[in-house]
């Protein structure tokens, strides 16, 4: 090759943009995301992101069993124009993804939910805010819009009149979907929160203070901020009253399948329970009025060494067969890992850290390229199936799809 043909290959450019858009510009996948938000926070905000319960197995297992399946493409399909749209209860997305709900979202930016909300409804997927969101039921339904897709994940506390009261806030609210937590009887032991003095009510140790104060960009930030607290509890708003050191004793190991009744009587509209829920659970569910599952281990934050939540899918879909709703979350990092898990029976997929890295890495643009990201990633692996659409890929995923031998994988 002569210098000049060499030359050509080559196009320098001059940095142009803001630094958060250089920055996302340099983020082609989640991984790269994920990094960056590592540089940018304090380690022990990082650690309250990235971390799990116990000795983490089951963070580390939960994208690990999405790369234990292989892919048998289709050739010679017309792939040209692939159909990628999802559908939530009747509602269609532009592709079958969610946000999955988060908690104290402020503390990783300071536009926090507020700014996932937007770039959910701008990318026109559904958004799950928790009840132990950093925005108000009412601020977050205000500052995203009518026209967006709400949903609520509710915590039944043994605070019942609180619980019937956030109930009805989200249905006032305009929320379109009720998601009740049913993996939560007790707060998972996430031992680097513990260490780092991130607890509630928090206990900050002096090396996490120090940490914090090696960040003065996140300091500014966060100062430039709302107050940050457990919004939907805050003691003058509605139901207000429970302090930040209280709110862990609500949790309720009493909660049995006896609640799901006044709830479901409760709540108009589509509900959801959301957990490791097996093929008997969630046929015991839909047979008391309950219109899907999020299968999920809380991200590995919960009870460690539960099963992959990827790994119930085709045993739930085959005991509840179609019209029930099939929702995973938990180990998610690819546009592939979506295309799993519809293959193997799912209606959509759900991210939560992935959004919180690139809420953190470029705000509300941030979140909308994380999303533009899975979906040019999903879009691209339906093309090399020689799939046409979601519907397609759900239709012939057992001709699609097949699990590594335990053996196989092991050697991974």
């Amino acid at each position: 090759m002569k210098l000049v043909d060499a030359l050509e290959l080559i196009s320098p450019r001059l940095p142009s943009g803001t630094l958060q858009e250089r920055r996302l510009r340099s983020c082609h996948t989640v991984d790269d995301l994920r990094r960056a938000a590592k540089r940018l926070l304090p380690r022990s905000v990082f650690d309250y992101v990235d971390g799990g319960a116990d000795q983490e197995l089951s963070l580390a297992a939960n994208p690990t069993a999405f790369t234990g399946y292989r892919y048998h493409p289709k050739v010679m399909r017309d792939v040209s124009n692939p159909n990628i749209t999802g559908s939530f209860f009747g509602r269609t997305a532009a592709l079958p993804l969610g946000l999955a709900p988060t908690g104290y979202t402020r503390m990783m930016h300071p536009e926090g939910e507020p700014a996932v909300g937007r770039a959910a409804n701008t990318q026109r997927i559904p958004y799950v805010l928790s009840t132990m969101a950093s925005t108000s039921i009412e601020d977050l339904a205000t500052a995203v819009g009518p026209d967006s897709d709400l949903w609520f994940q509710l915590y039944v506390w043994k605070d019942r009149e609180l619980t019937r009261q956030m109930i009805h806030r989200a249905h006032a609210s305009g929320y379109r979907v009720l998601e009740i937590a049913v993996d939560t009887a007790v707060s998972g032991n996430r031992v680097r929160d513990r260490r780092n003095g991130l607890t509630i009510p928090p206990a900050l140790t002096l090396g996490s203070l120090l940490d914090i104060g090696m960040k003065p960009n996140y300091w500014m930030r966060m100062l430039r901020g709302e107050k940050l607290e457990f919004a939907n509890v805050r003691s003058d708003g509605p139901g207000g009253g429970h302090t930040i050191a209280g709110i862990s004793e609500q949790f309720d190991p009493s909660v049995n399948w006896d609640d799901l009744a006044w709830i479901r009587e409760a709540w108009v509209g589509p509900m959801v329970l959301k957990g490791p829920l097996g093929p008997e659970d969630a046929l015991r569910a839909k047979s008391l009025g309950i219109d899907g599952v999020h299968l999920s281990n809380h991200g590995g934050r919960q009870l460690d060494r539960t099963v992959a939540p990827v790994e119930l899918i085709a045993p739930v879909r085959a005991a509840v067969g179609d019209g029930f709703g099939v929702f995973v979350d938990s180990g998610i990092r690819h546009g592939s890992d979506i295309a799993t898990a519809i293959a193997l029976g799912a209606d959509a997929a759900f991210v939560g850290r992935p959004y919180l890295w690139a809420l953190v890495a470029g705000g509300e643009d941030g979140v909308e390229h994380l999303v533009n990201t899975l979906a040019a990633e999903f879009t691209r692996t339906l093309q090399l199936l020689g799939v046409g659409s979601v519907d397609e890929l759900r239709a012939h995923g057992p001709e699609l799809l097949s699990a590594l031998s335990p053996a196989t994988a092991a050697l991974l």
